[in-house]
């Protein structure tokens, strides 16, 4: 009796083994097996929060209708929810939709950032770019190209451009767009998009850098006149409008950048899945026509490729952030 005791015991310690181990490599391969939040840091409507909801509705439907919470944490350019998604658990169930100023302008616009871009996240998948374009309202400002807004801009008391947040790519945008043509901006900065624009049409701000897919419908509908683009190539939405190296200012080429990234310790195999899921719902013919549809151009690239994105364009932007002199704390 006391053998077949002891042979039970060990048939159930051994089952009991084998069942947590199949447990957990059927968790590994379920992946993911519940709702993934997804942080965003700026309000609904804006850029972001459009490639966020898209990318969202993609990862599901290839999920199985898993979902996809995207969770707006708007504030400080976006710094609010990155230090969110720095302290997230790892486990690949909290990930978050970063941008240009979160990841490779903050670094040097803040003397005291609450996370560690390089060494708080680990880098998934850019998702898409975005180009700007230099917006006017034309009901006061009569320039309709580049150097009549320069000829114009210089006969004003000074050139005040409009930005969706201090810190942002539109923001440093302004201060470039000023030492091409040698007029120093007074950039003034909204806490919104709506704000922004606002500005726009009562003529506070002479103009602002706005991202195409905003920029077109308003532009469409006659509300701003669009001067140029800041692309190699002219945006897809407003092909009428032609690139600032187009009209003479090859040094006005800059754009933004959105993508996923999870927190540091997330284990290698989530990121992987995560890494192929976004690339293959990016590289589908309905993900990359909503993009598209939005003003934005789909990239989908590998993590090692995006990693190396954000330190290139954190020494390139921190350049620009020095020339400034500009500290967001």
């Amino acid at each position: 009796m006391t053998r077949f005791r002891t042979s039970f015991r060990l048939l159930a310690a051994t089952a009991a083994l084998a069942a947590a181990w199949t447990g957990a490599q059927a968790q590994t391969g379920a992946y993911p097996s519940r709702p993934v939040r997804l942080i965003v840091g700026f309000p609904a409507g804006t850029g972001p929060d459009i490639v966020a909801r898209l990318l969202a509705q993609k990862l599901s439907e290839g999920w199985n209708g898993v979902g996809v919470v995207v969770d707006n944490k708007p504030g400080a350019g976006g710094t609010i929810a990155a230090s969110e998604a720095a302290r997230a658990q790892p486990d690949g169930y909290t990930i978050m939709l970063g941008e240009t100023g979160q990841l490779s302008i903050a670094p040097s616009s803040y003397t005291k950032l609450p996370y560690d871009p390089k060494k708080d996240f680990a880098p998934v998948s850019q998702v898409v770019t975005s180009n700007f374009m230099l917006v006017v309202n034309p009901q006061k400002v009569p320039a309709r190209d580049v150097k009549q807004f320069v000829d114009w801009s210089r006969q004003q008391k000074g050139l005040f451009m409009g930005t969706f947040g201090a810190g942002t790519p539109g923001h440093f945008g302004a201060y470039i767009f000023g030492d091409a043509i040698g007029v120093k901006p007074e950039a003034v900065h909204y806490r919104n998009t709506g704000d922004a624009l606002a500005g726009l049409m009562s003529g506070d701000v002479s103009g602002a850098f706005a991202s195409v897919g905003l920029a077109a419908p308003n532009v469409k509908a006659g509300k701003l006149v669009a001067l140029a683009a800041s692309g190699e190539t002219r945006a897809a939405l407003l092909p009428d409008v032609p690139t600032f190296k187009e009209q003479g200012y090859g040094q006005l080429v800059f754009q933004s950048w959105f993508g996923i990234v999870a927190p540091s310790r997330t284990p290698p195999e989530v990121l992987a899945k995560l890494e192929a899921d976004i690339r293959r719902a990016m590289q589908s013919a309905d993900g990359k026509q909503r993009m598209e549809d939005a003003g934005f151009s789909v990239t989908g690239t590998t993590a090692k490729e995006f990693g190396n994105i954000i330190a290139a364009d954190t020494v390139t932007w921190g350049k620009a952030v020095q020339a400034t002199g500009f500290k967001a704390d």
